[in-house]
């Protein structure tokens, strides 16, 4: 893979002299160029990410966590390019060009979003719509939108540069101040609003969620979720290699270990499944998503904690690149939604125990 600025980056979170904007515009620029290279190496087949379902989702799942240990923003844009791929692949949508960065804006928060209609155009999209990673760099974006038949997802170009600026003549703009996140700061996870924006339907009402690749895609974040706890668990085993034996520290260590030795057993065998069943003909992938995702939260906040109970503030304090990816991981495991995805697993199981 081709190199990134993620040192640059560090160094820039912990700079205290430029104000809060120029500080979001030179992160911006940085993710962007960091995602190009990164989509170029796809491209290029140097990032290995095949299809779900194809015979190799281990592979696919293990480049995500590899991108993840090295800067789990770069991996939120890198995981919704390839989700995209995947998605347009399923429902027959247009292809990806090289050159183009794509991504998944499909967060429906309560509020203002986005509306559908027909015009003498075709379709077009007008609202806001919130937490688009990639705000600024994605030069394409598959969005959920609400028609008058139902929810749908469409195609859209962005008009984005690539340069983490905003291109405001195509009607489809990022809404500055909206992402005032130190976690995921790279992600620009900002609004974007919508006016007029021409818009190419993909697949039929609520195709998006209905396919199988959906569940598929969402054990993809969960691969991307342990690589960056991973990577925070390296400031530990160079902590207990420095300090020689000490019971503590070892026996916190010893837990990381055995958690992340369990995450990536589960994530290779829903591999196997996903490999094994891709179109869910035996209706297992929510069960399957739920179950993974939940786990694998739950070993990235353990390992926050024992991470953060062995080694103290000092690496929060003075470790530019760890606090970057404690940081960045405690918000992006915030995407799995606790006790209400339990309370859905538990019914699933129920309900499957009544058959």
């Amino acid at each position: 893979m081709q190199g990134t600025a993620h040192g640059a980056r560090s160094s820039a979170r912990a700079s205290h002299g430029p104000g809060r904007e120029a500080w979001m515009e030179e992160v911006r620029r940085e993710s962007a160029a960091d995602f190009t290279a990164c989509v170029a190496d796809i491209a290029a087949g140097e990032l290995d990410l095949p299809l779900p379902g194809a015979g190799r989702t281990a592979d696919r799942f293990r480049s995500l966590a590899s991108v993840a240990e090295r800067d789990l923003s770069l991996a939120r844009l890198v995981e919704g390019h390839a989700d995209a791929v995947a998605i347009l692949a399923e429902l027959g949508g247009p292809a990806v060009g090289p050159q183009e960065r794509w991504g998944v804006w499909a967060a429906e928060p309560r509020g203002q979003g986005l509306t559908a209609s027909r015009s003498d155009r075709g379709w077009v999209l007008n609202g806001l719509k919130r937490y688009c990673s990639g705000a600024h760099g994605c030069t394409h974006a598959l969005v959920t939108a609400t028609a008058d038949d139902g929810r749908r997802l469409f195609a859209v170009t962005t008009g984005a540069t690539g340069e983490g600026q905003d291109a405001r003549d195509g009607g489809c703009r990022a809404v500055e101040g909206t992402w005032q996140a130190l976690g995921m700061a790279a992600s620009d996870s900002a609004d974007v609003a919508f006016e007029d924006v021409p818009a190419v339907p993909v697949g039929g009402v609520e195709a998006y969620v209905d396919r199988p690749g959906f569940q598929h895609g969402g054990i993809g974040v969960a691969a991307c979720w342990y690589g960056g706890a991973r990577a925070v668990a390296d400031v530990l085993t160079r902590t207990a290699a420095r300090r020689g034996p000490d019971p503590l520290t070892d026996a916190h260590l010893g837990a990381v270990d055995m958690r992340l030795h369990a995450a990536a057993a589960v994530l290779a065998r829903a591999a196997t499944e996903i490999d094994g069943d891709p179109a869910d003909a035996e209706g297992t992938g929510r069960q399957r998503s739920l179950r993974v995702r939940a786990f694998v939260e739950s070993v990235c906040a353990d390992v926050l904690t024992h991470v953060g109970r062995a080694t103290g503030a000092e690496p929060l304090c003075h470790d530019p690149s760890h606090t970057r990816h404690a940081t960045d991981l405690a918000v992006y495991i915030r995407q799995h939604h606790g006790e209400r995805d339990l309370a859905e697993l538990g019914g699933l199981v129920a309900r499957a125990g009544q058959r």
